[in-house]
C-alpha cells in the first residue's frame, strides 16, 4: 500500500483508449467479434440492414446501464483524519473517494479499509495494530451513523446493498487488509465481524503471525511455507462467524493452502491476472483456476504497475524527465536519487514543512502536466481503462465471467487513466460496453459476482453455526 500523495504517481485524465493489441489478440475479444461479424453476415443475406450505432447511441447505452446496475468497489483505503465532524467525506476532499465523488461518477458501494501494516509479532505490536483497526472501524461507523447517515449506510449482506442503493444513498462495506490487529486471540475475528467486517486478508507486505506475504518473493525468505497454525484456525473461524477470506496479499502458497481448507469461497479483493502483469501482488493461472474451482471472485485492481508495469515504468520516467525540467525552471529543488530519496527527505520534516513541499511540488506537476501530455502521451502512453478490461477480458476467458469482478484500491495507489477516482466510474462502464459485454454481464462484473459470494459464505456460516 502507498500513501495517495506519491510525489512520483502523476495523475492523468484522458477519455478511455480503444482495444489494445493485447487484447484483440485475447480469445475472448476474438469471440466477441466473431460474434458480432457473423450477426452482421446474417442480417446481410436477410436483406435486414443493420443499424449502426453511433458514439453517442454507445455512450448514452453505456450510460443507462450504469445507471441500473450497482457498482461495487472492494477496496478504498481511509484515514481517519477524514472522518472528524470538521473534514470528512461529506467533502470534496483531495482524495480519490468522497461522497461528492461517489455520487458524481455513479459508485455506489465501497468498502472501506481497515487497513494495518505489518510490525513486530510481539504482544505490544499487537496491541499498537489492534488500537489502529478499532480507530480505523470507528471512523467508519461515524461517517455512517453521525457524519452523513443520510447519504451513506453500512451494509452487512447483499440485501443490505440493495436496499440502500433503492434508497438513493451511498453503500459503505468494511474490508480488514491484513489480519495482523488480531495478534494471537482468534476471537477477534468475531469481534471484527461484529464491527462489521466483512472481509479479511491473513497477511499484507510482510510475513504475518497468520500467513506468508507474496513479499516472500522478493526477498526469498518465508516464515511458515503457507499458513501458520493460527491460520489456519483463522480460515476455520471466518468460515464459522462469516467473514469473506481475501487473498490479495498473502503469498501463492497460502492462498493454495487456504483454498484447499476452506468451506465457503473466497476472494481477491485487488488484485489482477500475472499473465499479463509480473507481479506477485497478481494472482497466476494456477492461483485463478484453483479461485474458480472455489466459486470466488478476484476484483481485478486499477493500480498502473500491477497491470502493465513496462508501460508505466516506461511513461513515468519520461514524465519525470519533464517534472524535474520544470522544478529546475521554478527554482524547486528535487533531492538526487529518484522517489525513495524524496520519501526519505519528506520524512525527516515536520508536518508543516511536509505540506509546504507537497503544496509546492504539485504546483509543479501542475505546470508540467501539459508538456507531458503533449510530448509524453505520443510516445510513452499511461496505463488506462483500457489495461484494466484487458485484465478483465484475459481472466473472463480464463476462469468464467461469474469469477471477475472490479476494484481500484483508491487512495492507497490506485487509479488509472480514465479511472483515476470515483468520479470517472462511468469510463468504465462505457469501456465495458466498447468491449461487447452485456448489461447482464457488466451487473456481474460490477457486483453481483462479489455479492453471491458474500451470500455463499454468510450461509455456509450459518450451516456451521447450526451444527453442519
Amino acid at each position: 500500500m502507498m500513501a495517495r500523495t506519491d510525489p512520483f504517481a502523476y495523475n492523468h485524465r484522458l477519455d478511455p483508449t480503444h482495444p489494445s493489441e493485447r487484447v484483440m489478440n485475447n480469445p475472448f475479444f476474438r469471440l466477441r467479434h466473431a460474434t458480432t461479424v457473423a450477426l452482421l453476415a446474417v442480417a446481410a443475406c436477410t436483406g435486414a440492414e443493420p443499424a449502426a450505432e453511433s458514439e453517442a447511441d454507445l455512450v448514452e447505452r453505456a450510460r443507462g446501464i450504469h445507471e441500473r446496475v450497482i457498482t461495487l468497489d472492494t477496496h478504498v483505503d481511509i484515514n481517519t483524519a477524514n472522518f472528524t465532524a470538521q473534514r470528512n467525506y461529506t467533502q470534496d476532499l483531495p482524495t480519490q473517494v468522497d461522497l461528492p465523488k461517489m455520487e458524481s461518477g455513479g459508485l455506489d458501494v465501497a468498502w472501506l479499509i481497515v487497513y494495518t501494516g505489518q510490525g513486530l509479532l510481539n504482544a505490544d505490536a499487537y496491541a499498537d495494530g489492534y488500537a489502529n483497526a478499532v480507530d480505523k472501524f470507528d471512523a467508519i461507523h461515524r461517517l455512517t451513523t453521525e457524519i452523513a447517515p443520510d447519504r451513506i449506510e453500512l451494509a452487512l449482506t447483499s440485501d443490505d446493498v440493495r436496499r440502500i442503493a433503492a434508497e438513493g444513498k451511498s453503500v459503505a462495506m468494511i474490508g480488514v487488509e491484513n489480519g495482523y490487529p488480531i495478534g494471537e486471540d482468534i476471537g477477534r475475528v468475531e469481534e471484527f465481524h461484529e464491527r462489521g467486517a466483512r472481509y479479511l486478508s491473513l497477511a499484507h507486505n510482510g510475513h504475518s503471525q497468520l500467513a506468508d506475504s507474496n513479499t516472500g518473493e522478493g526477498s526469498g525468505e518465508w516464515l511458515h511455507s503457507g499458513l501458520s497454525d493460527l491460520g489456519r484456525e483463522a480460515v476455520a473461524e471466518m468460515n464459522r462467524v462469516g467473514i469473506m477470506i481475501d487473498l490479495s496479499h498473502p503469498s501463492k502458497e497460502a492462498n493454495l493452502e487456504t483454498l484447499a481448507l476452506t468451506r465457503a469461497p473466497v476472494i481477491a479483493s485487488h488484485s489482477a491476472a500475472r499473465a499479463l502483469g509480473e507481479h506477485s501482488r497478481n494472482m497466476d493461472d494456477e492461483q485463478l483456476l484453483a479461485l474458480a474451482e472455489n466459486g470466488g471472485v478476484i476484483q481485478t485492481v486499477a493500480f498502473r504497475s500491477y497491470l502493465n508495469p513496462e508501460k508505466n515504468d516506461a511513461h513515468n520516467a519520461a514524465a519525470q524527465e519533464i517534472i524535474a525540467q520544470v522544478a529546475d525552471e521554478m527554482g524547486f529543488e528535487l533531492p538526487p536519487g529518484g522517489r525513495g530519496a524524496l520519501f526519505r527527505a519528506m520524512q525527516a520534516m515536520t508536518d508543516a514543512e511536509r505540506e509546504a513541499y507537497m503544496a509546492e511540488y504539485q504546483r509543479v506537476q501542475a505546470a508540467a502536466a501539459p508538456r507531458i501530455r503533449e510530448e509524453v502521451y505520443p510516445v510513452a502512453p499511461p496505463v488506462s481503462v483500457s489495461d484494466l478490461v484487458d485484465h478483465i477480458d484475459y481472466m473472463v476467458e480464463l476462469i468464467g465471467l461469474e469469477h471477475v469482478g472490479i476494484s481500484s484500491d483508491f487512495d492507497g495507489g490506485g487509479g488509472v487513466e480514465g479511472w483515476d477516482d470515483a468520479s470517472e466510474t462511468f469510463n468504465v462502464t462505457l469501456e465495458l460496453v466498447r468491449r461487447g459485454y452485456s448489461e447482464e454481464e457488466i451487473d456481474m462484473l460490477w457486483s453481483g459476482n462479489l455479492l453471491r459470494v458474500l451470500d455463499e459464505v454468510q450461509a455456509v456460516a450459518a450451516e456451521i453455526q447450526a451444527g453442519g
